[in-house]
């Protein structure tokens, strides 16, 4: 089955979590609105609901054969299931959506780190309170979500580097894309990350190591971080230096 993935064509936002599930599953897909004008306007029928009976609210969106399923997570825990990204059983399903819930926490706060009051306004237009925002946000917010994953992979077995254990889940995939894109926004306040969480930084690294990712990663179909995503580098909001 080739599965066609919905999101804005110019950014990775919430879109790169779901592309770098497909990479490591070495999926068959295409990234609709990336092919043009018509790829985008299906991505814009869809978002109106044209002839679709479910529509989804925002992309991400994952169309896969009759399926249409939108939410990072949900999209996730569908791919995790399929291609063998999380643990079989029940209770390693749940723990897998689990962690990625929480991913998806510490990406909204880290977004809000630029739109603290709404997105619909420019970051021009809510500086100061971002200022306040990201601050606090590399003080207290940053720590203790990367403490709480550093301290999964410290309870872990000796030997089991990865989130859910002995084996690579999408959450460990998630989590890359977190440290990636904290160091791309914060480059001062996130110099220190491989003192502080040696564990997160460890697995960081062993997943831009996997064979797929690093072809993703030097390929064309890895759009670059920039300033219209939710890793967003504003000198102005990062920390004069690292923790």
């Amino acid at each position: 089955m080739r599965y066609e993935l919905y999101y804005w064509p110019s950014i990775q936002g919430r879109g790169e979590f779901v592309r770098l599930a497909l990479e490591e599953a070495g999926a068959d897909y295409v990234d609709v609105a990336r092919r043009g004008g018509r790829g985008m306007q299906a991505l814009l029928n869809l978002l109106e609901g044209e002839r679709v009976a479910r529509p989804p609210f925002a992309p991400p969106f994952l169309k896969a054969g009759k399926l249409l399923i939108a939410q990072t997570a949900n999209i996730l825990l569908y791919l995790g299931a399929r291609h063998r990204l999380a643990l079989a059983n029940e209770a390693g399903r749940l723990w897998a959506n689990q962690l990625q819930l929480t991913i998806a926490d510490f990406v909204d706060e880290t977004h809000n780190t630029h739109h603290p009051i709404a997105s619909s306004l420019y970051y021009e237009d809510q500086k100061r309170e971002a200022r306040r925002y990201a601050a606090l946000f590399l003080k207290e917010r940053m720590p203790k979500f990367l403490g709480y994953f550093e301290e999964i992979l410290e309870r872990n077995k000796r030997g089991d580097h990865w989130l859910g254990g002995a084996r690579l889940s999408y959450p460990d995939l998630s989590l890359f894309q977190v440290v990636a894109g904290l160091r791309y926004a914060f480059p001062r306040a996130t110099a220190r990350l491989g003192r502080d969480f040696p564990r997160v930084v460890a697995l960081h690294d062993r997943v831009a190591e996997r064979p797929r990712i690093a072809a993703y990663l030097a390929s064309d179909r890895r759009i670059p971080f920039n300033e219209m995503g939710i890793y967003r580098c504003y000198p102005e909001l990062d920390a004069k230096r690292g923790r």
